[in-house]
């Protein structure tokens, strides 16, 4: 099946706020018919999201202390618990009408996983999966969380990849609700690793786990 598909890839982290609002417009535009599915690759400033499992219980921070981070906090419609974004993580917000592709949300979320893992496969790191959390994992330390939403079979929201990320943030919630395993980098493993060359493998792997060509267009297009 021949499927229109875009990238949007952004520079600069932005605020989580603004990820919404371009998640928002993207979702207009496949709902519209206007693409198949739209790829949002970016950095988000420091950011704890909340998803619909919850979460508040599993930050470990007070107001003040989030302020002196500089981390906001927001409550989001995704799945699953607490989560963090920040600079050095590659967030990717595919807007995918899984009519085009398969109607299975535990297809789609294996496949997301499935990019991330091919990735590393690229950096001699072999990582998976852990039956009873959802994510992607190299041995007992978390380096992507997953958390989606969909509506009509139009998905939101994505993954969070650790590529350079301050861990440091991290220490300030119980990641994903998860007390027993410790969150890791991929500049853990890969000394002097570039992040943009991530970004260009994670785009690739993308176009192949979804059988997609993915056009690359400007951010003006997404908000026109």
């Amino acid at each position: 099946m021949s499927r229109r598909c875009f990238v949007v890839e952004f520079k600069e982290p932005l605020g989580y706020g603004d990820g919404l609002t371009l998640q928002e417009r993207a979702f207009e535009k496949v709902s519209a018919g206007e693409a198949d599915g739209i790829l949002l690759l970016l950095e988000h400033k420091p950011v704890f999201t909340v998803g619909r499992s919850g979460g508040r219980e599993n930050l470990l921070a007070d107001k003040r202390t989030l302020e002196t981070y500089g981390i906001e906090l927001y409550e989001t419609n995704r799945g699953g618990n607490i989560t963090y974004h920040g600079p050095g993580q590659i967030v990717a917000y595919p807007i995918f009408n899984l009519s085009k592709w398969k109607k299975d949300l535990q297809w789609y979320v294996s496949c997301l996983e499935e990019v991330i893992i091919q990735v590393l496969k690229d950096y001699n790191i072999k990582a998976g999966r852990k039956p009873k959390y959802r994510g992607v994992w190299v041995a007992d330390k978390k380096i992507a969380a997953i958390g989606i939403a969909a509506e009509r079979w139009i998905t939101m929201h994505g993954f969070a990849f650790n590529v350079k990320v301050d861990k440091s943030h991290f220490e300030l919630i119980n990641p994903c609700g998860i007390k027993e395993f410790s969150v890791a980098s991929l500049d853990d493993y890969v000394k002097g690793v570039d992040f943009r060359e991530v970004v260009k493998k994670t785009k690739k792997k993308f176009s192949i786990i979804f059988e997609a060509g993915f056009d690359e267009v400007a951010k003006d297009w997404i908000l026109t």
